[in-house]
């Protein structure tokens, strides 16, 4: 079992930044494929970014690449996704997945692949 809980979320003006920090609780987190995802008003919750269990495998939706980073702490069991450049249109609530993964390489980057969510956080951008 793992629980996740996601933090930093606030209200921004459009081309700045946020990180969103995810923890996570358990003792195999290290074994954990994680993601993100955003739901805005009124859309379906949609993938924005992914990282292996390993770390060393990262995957970013077209629509942030070159302006988010998602990244890992081991050591913190955190997962975290720099977001730069902000766009009204990053507005959202972000949430933070897991799953477990044999594959230390492996991606997850559908909603029916995860196992574990947390409650989200909201992103507010202004433009």
């Amino acid at each position: 079992q793992v629980h996740v809980v996601e933090s930093g979320g606030g209200l921004v003006q459009a081309g700045g930044s946020l990180r969103l920090s995810c923890a996570a609780s358990g003792r195999t987190f290290s074994r954990y494929a994680m993601g993100w995802f955003r739901q805005a008003p009124g859309k379906e919750r949609e993938f924005v970014a992914a990282i292996s269990w390993s770390g060393e495998r990262t995957f970013c939706v077209d629509s942030v690449k070159g302006r988010f980073t998602i990244s890992r702490d081991h050591a913190k069991n955190t997962v975290y996704l720099q977001m730069n450049s902000l766009k009204p249109e990053d507005t959202a609530v972000y949430y933070c997945a897991a799953v477990i993964a044999l594959d230390p390489g492996r991606l997850k980057t559908r909603i029916s692949e995860y196992d574990y969510w947390g409650q989200g956080t909201q992103v507010t951008v202004s433009s």
